[in-house]
């Protein structure tokens, strides 16, 4: 079942911000590295951004210094802070633990319009 629900996408022009949110449950958050992927029109998922239980974040090289992503313990919530962001950006964005399982939310539409 989906222990990971993805929130706060929209439509932005380029240069805007969204911030998502990914609420997931206290097991899942306290134990796993989770991740913020995305799928593009017409593309393969990817990920995009991920945080430790420790709170080491990666990035994809295409986002460093525009994305950021945090967690809170207190909410068990996984957020990404997406600024001056692109067309390319466009895409559904989802939640997951690093390595991905099957276990995919509904994810949320991130669209950039240029």
């Amino acid at each position: 079942q989906v222990q990971l629900v993805e929130s706060g996408g929209g439509w932005v022009h380029t240069g805007g911000s969204l911030r998502l949110s990914c609420q997931t449950s206290v097991v899942i958050f306290r134990f796993n590295t989770i991740g913020w992927y995305r799928q593009g029109p017409g593309k393969e998922r990817e990920l995009v951004a991920d945080i430790t239980v420790y709170g080491a974040q990666n990035y994809k090289d295409s986002v460093k210094g525009r994305f950021t992503i945090s967690r809170d313990s207190a909410k068990n919530t996984v957020d990404l802070e997406m600024n001056t962001l692109k067309p390319e950006d466009t895409a559904v964005y989802y939640c997951n633990v690093v390595p991905a399982t099957s276990n995919w939310g509904q994810g949320t539409q991130v669209t950039v319009s240029s």
